[in-house]
C-alpha cells in the first residue's frame, strides 16, 4: 500500500465502489431504489428541508422533488412546514418509512456480515482499525 495520497485515493475509490454495489444488491428488485433508501436514511434524525436534502445528495432540487414525490406516493415520507418559516416545505419519514428503512438496513447488515465472516480474523481486525480513519473522510 502506498503513502501517496493520489494512489491511495484511487484504491479507496475502487474499494468503496465495490462495497456500494454490494450493498445495493441487497435491495435490487424492490420498488424503492437504493438512492431513495439513502434519502430515507437522511430523514431518520428528523424533518429536513428539500434544499438540504438536494445538497446532501448532490442533486438539483427538481431531481430531489421527483424522488420525494415517489416516496410520498409510496407512503414512506410526508411533507410538512418549517415552524420557523411557514413558506418552507419540509419532509419527514412516516412510520412505514421507518419500518422499511430498518428492514433494508437489517438486510444490508446481514449480507455484509456474511461477507465479513468469510474474511480471516486478521483481515477483520485490519478493517476495524481502518474504520476511524475512513469515518473522517469528507468530514474535514
Amino acid at each position: 500500500m502506498s503513502d501517496d495520497p493520489a494512489e491511495l485515493a484511487e484504491q479507496v475509490s475502487a474499494v468503496l465502489r465495490h462495497l456500494v454495489l454490494l450493498l445495493r444488491r441487497t435491495v435490487a428488485g424492490q420498488p424503492v431504489t437504493s438512492q431513495q433508501y439513502a434519502v430515507l436514511g437522511s430523514l431518520e434524525p428528523g424533518p429536513r428541508r428539500m434544499t438540504e436534502l438536494a445538497e446532501e445528495h448532490a442533486v438539483q432540487l427538481p431531481t430531489m422533488t421527483v424522488q420525494i414525490n415517489r416516496l410520498e406516493d409510496a407512503g414512506l415520507v410526508a411533507r410538512g412546514s418549517d415552524r420557523a418559516d411557514a413558506r418552507v416545505r419540509t419532509v419527514e419519514l412516516t412510520d412505514e418509512g421507518r419500518v422499511r428503512l430498518l428492514a433494508v438496513r437489517q438486510a444490508r447488515i446481514a449480507h455484509l456480515s456474511r461477507e465479513l465472516a468469510a474474511l480471516t480474523d486478521e483481515e477483520r481486525a485490519a478493517l476495524a482499525v481502518a474504520l476511524p480513519a475512513l469515518a473522517k473522510l469528507g468530514r474535514t
